[in-house]
Order: structure tokens, then C-alpha cells, then sequence
């Protein structure tokens, strides 16, 4: 939740498409704390709040409590995680992402006989073919 606050506040001082981008990977990172609280059977809606509230206040180490169905301070309860699987989780999940765009991008490109001069079929008034 602390990465997507910092990230939503980031894109807010640039414009252009890429406070779009930023604003959506600030949105998707909420998608964890979410499915934690889905999988608990919490009202997700609710946690989320407290959560975005706790952090705009600066407390970057609240999330999910699933013992007790509220937010809590994990570093207080001793709750880590390793910094390098998350950060091997958002390598991969941005490398899956750019793959994903590159294959859109190449199904989406003109066919080589299509291009101009490239000698493809012949169109209106270029003649009959012999």
C-alpha cells in the first residue's frame, strides 16, 4: 500500500499519458491487500480505506491484520518480507506486462506485402494483371 501511495502521489505532478501509466500500476498494487482480504472473507472495501487513511498519515508499515479483521502495524507485529522477492515480483510482473505489449504491437503492425511498394497485389487503375 506504501508503493502505491507514492506512486499515486508521483503521477499526480506529471501529465501526459505516463501519469496514466504510473496511476495504474498505483492501482493495480492494491489488487494484494484486496485478495488478502477476499481470501479472509473481509470486506475488502472497508480494510482498503482504513489502509489508504493509515498511510496518508504516514504510517507505511500498516496492512492487513487476518487475525483480528482489521489493519495493524506489521512492523510493530513482526511481520517482514524480504524487499528482493518483491521487488523479483514486480521485475517479472513488468516484464510480462512490456512482453504482452510487444505481441500487441506486432499483431497489430502491417503485413510486409501490405506496405507501399513492397509489391503486393495490384489495385485500381494500375492496370490488368498479365
Amino acid at each position: 500500500m506504501h508503493l502505491s501511495k507514492i506512486l499515486r502521489d508521483y503521477s499526480r505532478t506529471i501529465a501526459g499519458k505516463e501519469q496514466l501509466l504510473i496511476a495504474a500500476i498505483a492501482k493495480a498494487l492494491e489488487v494484494i491487500p484486496r485478495q488478502l482480504c477476499d481470501n479472509a472473507g473481509f470486506d475488502a472495501t472497508n480494510i482498503l480505506n482504513k489502509l489508504r487513511q493509515k498511510h496518508a498519515q504516514g504510517g507505511q508499515w500498516y496492512g492487513v491484520d487476518i487475525t483480528k479483521e482489521d489493519i495493524s502495524d506489521n512492523f510493530r507485529e513482526c511481520v517482514w518480507e524480504p524487499s528482493i522477492i518483491k521487488i523479483n515480483a514486480l521485475t517479472a510482473a513488468a516484464e510480462a506486462a512490456c512482453m504482452i505489449l510487444s505481441v500487441d504491437e506486432t499483431i497489430k503492425g502491417p503485413k510486409a506485402g501490405d506496405a507501399p511498394g513492397a509489391g503486393g497485389p495490384m489495385g485500381r487503375g494500375m492496370g490488368r494483371p498479365m
